[in-house]
């Protein structure tokens, strides 16, 4: 790929979307794509995927043709493109006979660059208006869908292989956010990828917080609940319940404690369902309770925090509904109820349905992840095939550390009985090996003739099957849910089993020995903002978001504000500087946000006065340091401070009214004694602290002024 094309497509970025860089993997998918061959795109929610066709679609002089599961998903990014210059129309069952017909003639005329379509309307349209049309790219997104593997499985996808057959020679791009080994495999059959490769980003979102909570009443999860939100005001968040009546509930609670919430389930009307979705979207409302029904089209970036209050099905669905939150990449939370009764729920769904052996195995999988003792973070990117080496020290369980030893041997011990299985069996298979059980199908298929067989018979079958789904937590094995859930292991299992790598486990705990765990709230990462301009920006937004009718991060997202509330911008030049400013955005609504922060600045250079000066004017209406510190709700030594630097800055203060001039000598002779320290510290140590720290700030201060 020539610099030529190098050179396009950062322009493209720069000039249409705001950003001066590509994340990872990006820029090297957008090359292969403009090259025209096809790739399979895993990029975690809020990691840029749409990115990947959106700049080929500009680069190309046909359409793009994009294929997304849910019209508000649809909308959202329409309406996204749009604000950004960009000519992009969707079709889908939402749109009258005039609207339609209104699309098709644009998109035949040349005047549409991106085309989102359902797959059920591509598929009825495949063979009349739209084979008509010069299509440079087809992405397929939500691609999971089409895999029976896959937590979200639509039958309408598995048809677009028919039309990817038709277009031979266009580049095809699926991309999900959400996909085991098993999935990706079966993405690429079904949708006949052709000579295509994986890009796989990583799947670890730093700024999302883990907490994992088990077995809490359900009185106490209700408490829990109110008091995180209450302690989060003016947040938006989304808590995902099991049922309907779950989310009636909870979202009653809510509101009879003051907490303005709305539920939003399957069996609600649909106007009633838009309306609650298009409030929660607009930050009209701030808290949805829901059932999974809710979110896959969400493109919210500000939503704060999720809370499950129930345990998901699986980790697939765990990591896309975490994922609602912080796509603005700022600092966000997560927290996950669960109980016994859950899975029990659960596992009786999972036996009426499809595929039920490998529902439940999912579910086990889940069932581990909340239990683990280890990072959570760890045990979620290993899920995706990702190794993270070190801890997050971001989730509840590097909060409340485990006790852990050296578990090499045993990790061997297992990893040979799962190898001497020839990574065909389950976990319970291999556990029985190892313990020499005597059950009928080990001498059947004569695993009893195996060398690891019986040599973990000192070992619980309780205690053989947490070292394992430790070992599976850890990343040395996985999981083959579409081989009966065969045990298979990894390349960092391999070097373990060949000593070369050691790996530390922790001792099982019976679940009734379990110590209940507390977890450490996670501050949150601060922004350098002013919160007084940011609030006025928020407001600038939601306004100009109304008059367009589109949602407020539509304008700008919350992070683009947060960096123009600590930037402060007050011209074109330095405008564009920040993040998500693009030219279009820049023409559209520059001029109202600039002049905002033009305005607030003045301000605020008008009304500054030093927090010094303000200690100085008390100080000379007669107030005492006490008066002073109790009117400015600060400490004695704050104030003590401002008056000593006051002092030495020419203001005329007489220190010596608050210390005696022996006191002065005493902290001179400690002072040169312990080499003129910066801090007060190992002065008042030298002195045995016999005088205060304030005398000692006051003594210095008549010293430096002498």
């Amino acid at each position: 790929m020539n610099i030529i094309v190098k050179d396009t497509i950062h322009q493209k970025l720069e000039e249409v979307f705001g950003y001066n860089t590509f994340r990872p993997l990006q820029e090297e998918i957008i090359l292969r794509t403009l090259a025209g061959k096809d790739s399979l795109v895993l990029m975690p929610t809020g990691g840029g995927k749409s990115m990947c066709f959106q700049i080929p679609a500009l680069c190309f002089e046909g359409i793009t043709i994009v294929v997304s599961p849910l019209i508000s998903l649809m909308k959202d990014q329409v309406q996204a493109l749009q604000a950004n210059g960009v000519s992009a129309c969707f079709y889908n069952s939402s749109l009258s006979p005039f609207e339609e017909a209104e699309i098709i003639r644009k998109a035949k005329d040349g005047e549409v660059k991106i085309l989102y379509l359902s797959p059920e309307k591509l598929i009825s349209v495949k063979d009349s208006w739209l084979k008509d049309l010069s299509i440079s790219l087809v992405a397929i997104d939500e691609a999971h869908c089409v895999s029976m593997w896959g937590h979200d499985f639509r039958p309408e996808y598995t048809q677009l292989k028919n039309f990817r057959n038709s277009l031979s020679e266009v580049p095809f791009m699926a991309l999900t956010a959400t996909a085991d080994k098993s999935t990706r495999v079966d993405i690429t059959a079904q949708l006949g990828l052709k000579d295509s490769r994986l890009f796989i980003s990583s799947f670890d979102r730093k700024n999302i917080s883990i907490d994992v909570r088990g077995n809490v009443s359900k009185k106490d999860k209700l408490k829990q609940i109110v008091d995180f939100i209450n302690s989060k005001p003016k947040e938006s968040g989304i808590i995902y319940c099991l049922s309907r009546k779950n989310t009636e509930e909870l979202s009653a609670h809510l509101n009879s404690n003051g907490i303005a919430a709305h539920c939003y389930h399957a069996g609600m009307d649909g106007q009633l369902r838009e309306q609650v979705q298009t409030d929660f979207i607009n930050d009209t409302s701030k808290i949805i309770v829901a059932t999974i029904a809710f979110g896959m089209g969400i493109d919210k970036s500000n939503v704060r925090w999720v809370i499950h209050s129930n345990l998901p099905k699986n980790l697939e669905g765990y990591y896309q509904e975490i994922g609602r939150a912080g796509r603005d990449s700022l600092a966000s939370e997560t927290i996950l109820y669960y109980n016994m009764r859950d899975v029990v729920l659960y596992r009786q769904f999972a036996n009426d349905g499809a595929k039920a052996e490998m529902q439940i195995e999912k579910l086990n999988r889940m069932l581990q992840f909340s239990q683990a003792k280890s990072c959570r973070r760890k045990i979620l990117l290993s899920y995706f095939g990702e190794f993270l080496v070190d801890n997050c020290n971001n989730c509840d369980a590097c909060h409340n550390p485990t006790t852990y030893f050296d578990g090499t041997i045993i990790a061997q011990k297992a990893l040979s009985a799962a190898a001497r299985l020839n990574e065909s069996e389950p976990l319970i298979m291999a556990v029985n090996v190892l313990r020499g059980s005597q059950n009928a199908q080990l001498f059947d298929k004569n695993y009893n003739q195996v060398k690891t067989y019986g040599i973990g018979k000192d070992m619980s079958f309780f205690v053989w099957s947490d070292y394992f789904v430790q070992l599976t937590n850890l990343g040395a094995l996985e999981i083959a849910y579409n081989e009966s859930s065969a045990l298979k292991i990894t390349d960092f299992g391999w070097q373990i089993l060949k000593g070369e790598k050691r790996i530390e486990l922790s001792k099982p705990v019976a679940l009734a020995d379990k110590k209940k765990r507390t977890s450490k709230k996670t501050k949150a990462s601060k922004v350098a903002v002013n919160n007084d301009l940011f609030e006025e920006l928020l407001s600038l937004r939601s306004s100009l978001a109304k008059s367009a009718n589109v949602p407020p991060y539509i304008i700008f997202s919350d992070k683009s504000l947060k960096e123009m509330a600590a930037d402060k911008p007050i011209n074109a030049s330095s405008f564009t500087e920040i993040s998500g400013v693009g030219q279009s955005k820049l023409e559209k609504f520059g001029t109202q946000f600039i002049e905002l922060i033009q305005q607030f600045v003045q301000i605020k250079t008008a009304l500054k006065v030093p927090t010094k000066l303000v200690t100085v004017s008390l100080y000379r209406e007669g107030l005492t340091v006490d008066e002073i510190a109790q009117k400015r709700k600060l400490k004695s030594g704050t104030i003590f401070s401002h008056l000593v630097d006051a002092s030495l800055d020419g203001e005329s203060i007489d220190l010596s009214q608050f210390v005696t001039e022996d006191i002065v000598q005493k902290v001179e002779e400690a002072y040169i004694e312990c080499d003129k320290p910066t801090l007060i510290k190992p002065i008042f140590e030298h002195l045995e602290e016999q005088i205060s720290y304030n005398d000692i700030r006051v003594a210095l201060g008549i010293l430096k002024a002498r």
